[in-house]
């Protein structure tokens, strides 16, 4: 396994396990990283749940569900050691990534799955122009109407067909002109 420094910036990484052991793994490992005095590696473990509301004989019932069956989420620095530990406790088949390397999910990914809240800094602000770089709309410009950084969208008013139409985009779709 290549070691690089940049990899000693925590990261989340999928790790696959037996199907029904996420659970398992997670409190293994929890308990793993503290007998071997390794909390400055880790720093969480997550196995991915959601609520789901099930109606049955009108009796309304609420379960919670795995987002992602066979997998567990670990934000953690990849070192030799750490690799290791995971890779050899019971009920993990390995990290998803290629061959022995790890790769870490994208800022994208995580902020997709809403278990992290990833801040997003932009260089333009409400009233400022700005140049539509990704989607359908590209090289259309526009005035910047609303942020909202919880969703990372922003809304264009984007000038098409005569007249002023208002368009939602992902942060990365548009740069200050």
């Amino acid at each position: 396994m290549s070691q690089q420094k940049e990899d000693l910036v925590p990261r989340w990484y999928v790790v696959h396990t037996y199907s029904g052991y996420e659970n398992k793994v997670k409190t293994d490992l929890e308990k793993t990283i503290k007998n071997r005095e390794l909390e400055d590696y880790f720093f969480e473990i997550i196995v991915p749940m959601e609520e789901q509301i099930e109606i049955k004989e009108g009796q309304r019932k609420t379960n919670l569900k795995k987002v992602f069956p066979g997998y567990v989420l670990v934000k953690m620095i990849v070192t030799e050691k750490t690799w290791y530990i995971v890779r050899n406790t019971r009920g993990v088949t390995g990290f998803v990534g290629s061959g022995t390397d790890p790769i870490p999910l994208t800022d994208e990914e995580i902020r997709k799955m809403g278990f992290e809240q990833v801040e997003v800094n932009v260089d333009y602000d409400v009233n400022d122009s700005v140049r539509i770089v990704d989607g359908p709309l590209t090289d259309f410009t526009g005035i910047v109407t609303e942020l909202s950084k919880e969703k990372h969208k922003v809304k264009v008013l984007v000038s098409m067909f005569g007249r002023e139409t208002p368009v939602e985009l992902e942060f990365s779709q548009v740069q200050k002109i």
